[in-house]
């Protein structure tokens, strides 16, 4: 399987496009044509992963993290992130990276936060705003099942968990044919009046064009009558952060040994405890204290995430329990994740995690 082969495949599992858009995910070195002689899987693509991935003879590293972010204008070797990417590009070795696009993924780092958390009915925290449009296109009544399968197999009418979605509604329409068109039915100059269906389907916008192109190439008139409304709806299924109820409430003290024990961590930075219970819990891996005001609104009782400044402590408002548990402490299960996914995915190649510790902080104890 060639390099871009792999990224078009993966990426129907974990789109690029639901990234967040200061972000660089996807294929950041490399050459698509090569074929794939074995993935390694990172948090960060260091030189020294890139050595690791040499050894092993593998020439994909997909990593979390993008090492090439903003405002590389030269490869010369001068710092750790030239030099991680002029030894991959050396050694023909390519750089995917998922990042945001993974922080967004329903199934993605928050979800699995919660997961070993026990937090229940999780819902999104931050949902992705102005991505889903609404497909409304007129067709003959004859047509309209073919038409429907085509789009949805180009990707419309997925709403959450439900797939094949869509809304019809039978109606008569007229049309007259001018010189110059060559009409599927009825003549040129006389008034057509057609059984038809009013055909709608709900998608990401990510997939509007090949949705369109699908509509176009199954819809048997010569001029399409369709039209595209955005949608206001938050996606429920898309976004950063989660939040949920454990299933038993605990004091402040309790919770925050609970969370040392299932996150292996030794330290956790708090604002003042304020003797409340427990139950809701927010949380966004990485630098997530943009969730805090979010994690109020929707009544957590504790936040979980990474990088929170000094003042961001006060955002608490003594409502809530602010805990950083540390950057990549919150993110410290991704590589498992992708492991998973690409093992059970793809079987015709070599997929293994990196045996390089990438975590940049250390704490003495």
């Amino acid at each position: 399987m060639k390099i871009k082969e792999f990224i078009k495949d993966f990426e129907q599992i974990i789109p690029a496009r639901q990234a967040e858009d200061f972000d660089n995910v996807g294929l950041l070195c490399g050459n698509p044509d090569r074929e794939i002689s074995g993935i390694l899987i990172a948090h960060d693509a260091l030189e020294s992963v890139i050595d690791e991935a040499i050894k092993k003879d593998f020439n994909l590293v997909l990593c979390f993290h993008p090492i090439i972010f903003s405002g590389l204008k030269s490869i010369t070797g001068k710092n750790y992130v030239e030099k991680a990417v002029l030894k991959a590009l050396e050694n023909k070795i390519a750089i995917y990276a998922i990042h945001t696009a993974f922080d967004n993924d329903y199934f993605g780092v928050n979800f699995k936060i919660c997961e070993i958390l026990g937090v229940k009915d999780q819902k999104i925290l931050l949902p992705k705003q102005n991505q889903l449009k609404k497909l409304e296109v007129y067709v003959p009544v004859d047509a309209a099942e073919n038409l429907k399968n085509a789009m949805f197999e180009a990707g419309a009418g997925n709403i959450g968990f439900y797939d094949e979605c869509s809304f019809s509604i039978d109606g008569n329409g007229t049309f007259r044919a001018l010189e110059g068109s060559n009409p599927v039915v009825g003549n040129q100059n006389e008034r057509e009046n057609a059984k038809e269906v009013l055909l709608s389907v709900i998608f990401e916008d990510y997939k509007k064009n090949q949705i369109l192109f699908a509509m176009q190439q199954n819809h048997p008139y010569e001029e399409v009558a369709y039209q595209l409304i955005a949608l206001d709806n938050d996606n429920q299924y898309t976004g950063l952060g989660r939040f949920g109820d454990l299933e038993t409430e605990m004091d402040e003290t309790g919770f925050l040994t609970f969370v040392k024990e299932k996150f292996n961590i030794n330290v956790i930075r708090h604002n003042p405890l304020t003797q409340k219970k427990i139950k809701r819990v927010g949380v966004l891996g990485g630098s997530g204290a943009s969730g805090i005001k979010a994690a109020l609104a929707v009544k957590c009782d504790a936040y979980l995430t990474g990088d929170v400044k000094y003042h961001d402590f006060f955002s608490g408002e003594e409502k809530m329990l602010i805990c950083d548990i540390g950057h990549f402490e919150s993110e410290q299960f991704v590589v498992q994740q992708l492991f998973e996914i690409l093992s059970e995915k793809f079987t015709t190649f070599a997929i293994a995690k990196t045996t390089i510790k990438t975590n940049p902080v250390n704490y003495f104890i």
